[in-house]
């Protein structure tokens, strides 16, 4: 039978601590609150289920984080998109930021496996002054364990409403897509970085930003082709692919740890869930 998972997180400032609030129903959970850089950024890391999912499940997270609150989630492992029938399953990700908020939203990857029918989503709504940088990172089958995507259907739909749009519909039959140097040119792994703002980026800040991420992307793995723009004032992104995901992931990885202080002044040391 299928099951629905629900998970809602409601980060808020107290004096100068972000504490968190949350609520779940089904098989999400969270870890405790750290506070690895002081009281004023939780981390915590969100626990999927560990049979990952198939047809008719479904995901439900909800973050929400209040005015000056900052939050920075990650997950232990990969979302695992199984071989399904008719049905699909389903992640969808809601994130509201307050006035002057910020969060930090840095799952690790979602696999989608031979056969699967999968549908991946998130929203974000930034009120003024809030500031988001997320990822979201797909490898399409198992090229390691021999396992090529050959079959299935991938959805995903990335959105900040009014603002910034990045959606596909990616069939294990569409050859075009995936093999065309106008697609994925033969890359089976694809990703997507965002930092994005409630209120304009300010033209300085904005070449800056742009020029800080396009410096750590030249240290990026062999095999990842990537590149970043700012298609609007709000949003600065960078899209890459590569033919396994480590590197692809490591890439992001760098360009998220030159941001961090460029944008906030904050340390871009990496959360030590990352190289459990």
């Amino acid at each position: 039978m299928p099951w629905h998972a629900r998970l809602s997180l409601d980060y808020q400032r107290q004096g100068e601590r972000t504490v968190l609030q949350h609520s779940h129903d089904g098989p999400l959970r969270i870890f405790k609150s750290l506070y690895p850089e002081g009281d004023a950024v939780c981390h915590n890391v969100i626990v999927h289920p560990p049979g990952g999912l198939v047809g008719g499940d479904v995901l439900d997270i909800g973050v929400q984080v209040g005015a000056g609150a900052h939050a920075l989630v990650s997950t232990p492992g990969a979302t695992r998109f199984y071989a399904s029938d008719e049905a699909f399953a389903t992640q969808q990700v809601r994130l509201q930021l307050d006035a002057g908020a910020r969060l930090e939203w840095l799952p690790l990857e979602t696999i989608a496996y031979p056969g699967c029918r999968a549908d991946n989503r998130w929203s974000a709504t930034l009120a003024e002054g809030a500031e988001l940088m997320a990822w979201d990172v797909t490898a399409l089958g198992l090229p390691g364990a021999a396992q090529p995507y050959e079959q299935g259907e991938f959805r995903q739909r990335l959105e900040i409403p009014g603002c910034w749009l990045e959606q596909a519909r990616i069939a294990a039959h569409d050859r075009r897509l995936l093999d065309s140097p106008l697609g994925l040119g033969g890359h089976r792994c694809l990703g997507t970085l965002v930092f994005a703002t409630g209120s304009p980026l300010a033209r300085e800040r904005r070449e800056h930003l742009l020029e800080v991420a396009r410096e750590a992307l030249q240290q990026a793995p062999a095999g990842v082709v990537a590149g970043t723009t700012c298609p609007n004032d709000r949003v600065l992104e960078v899209r890459a692919v590569a033919p396994l995901v480590e590197p692809l992931m490591a890439g992001l990885q760098a360009v998220w740890a030159a941001l961090r202080p460029a944008a906030w002044g904050l340390p871009g040391d990496a959360p030590r869930i990352w190289r459990v």
